[in-house]
């Protein structure tokens, strides 16, 4: 294995990072449009991943400085819901995130409105239940975000009945950027190391949160952010935030 270094990573992953605000900054201004608006209509946007992807919900909600009307979908959902079972859900033989034909069911566990948007992020695109989900928003009346990596996503096939990929769903499709396996350095050996879509779907989440309250303050709406304890006011503040969507995040 070459020699790989803290710098390494830095200075490669940088050059993805300004490929993706080259390439990516409209996709994402077109994106926090659509959230904006949602949000203006009393909506709710629900962000659903699988597998890492969770993370990019996470980024965006439930800490200081992020907007309140966010839901993040978890699969988990089904178990902590009684809908699986525990055994089911972790099946080897069968990866839950592979399935299709249970979006549907997952949509149907939320309160879910037709104001409401959807950002769905899958790094490869191809597995069956964010294909699902996307198929189920779309045909429901929802607008929907795909993140994914175009270099991984154009070079496999589908796994999903249909042969569609998510891109193919998306009203706004969001290229991370980042490379085939996700795994960024070459190591001068058969493998690479160091996987960096949580870095990159980390960038677009923020960025996205920082475009919609563009966008809201720009319109003269008050943004919906919770504040931080060190505000004046904050515990008042985010309880009445939160009142306002309860059953709905």
């Amino acid at each position: 294995m070459k020699k790989i270094t803290l710098e390494t990573f830095y200075d490669e992953l940088m050059v993805v990072l300004d490929t993706l605000l080259d390439k990516e900054e409209e996709n994402i201004q077109k994106a926090a449009a659509i959230c904006a608006e949602t949000i203006e209509n009393g909506g709710v946007v629900h962000v659903f991943g699988s597998g890492h992807s969770i993370g990019f919900g996470l980024e965006m909600k439930n800490r200081p400085g992020s907007l309140v009307p966010i839901h993040c979908i978890d699969t988990s959902d089904f178990v902590l819901k009684g809908k699986v079972t525990l055994e089911d859900f972790k099946n080897p033989d069968n990866v839950f995130e592979r399935r299709p034909g249970i979006a549907d069911k997952l949509y149907d566990l939320y309160d879910i409105r037709p104001a409401d948007c959807f950002i769905i992020i899958s790094n490869s695109g191809i597995n069956g239940v964010v294909i699902d989900m996307a198929i189920t928003a779309r045909e429901r009346g929802h607008q929907v975000i795909v993140v994914t990596s175009w270099q991984h996503t154009s070079s496999e096939d589908s796994r999903h009945p249909s042969g569609k990929k998510l891109y193919e769903l998306g009203n706004i499709v969001i290229d991370n950027c980042g490379p085939k396996g996700d795994a960024l350095i070459e190591t001068g050996r058969i493998e690479k190391i160091c996987s960096i879509s949580s870095i990159t779907g980390a960038f677009i989440a923020q960025s996205l949160t920082a475009e919609i309250a563009e966008i809201l303050q720009t319109h003269g709406k008050t943004v919906p952010l919770l504040w931080s304890s060190e505000t004046e006011g904050w515990k008042e503040h985010n309880e009445a935030l939160i009142h306002q969507y309860q059953g709905r995040i």
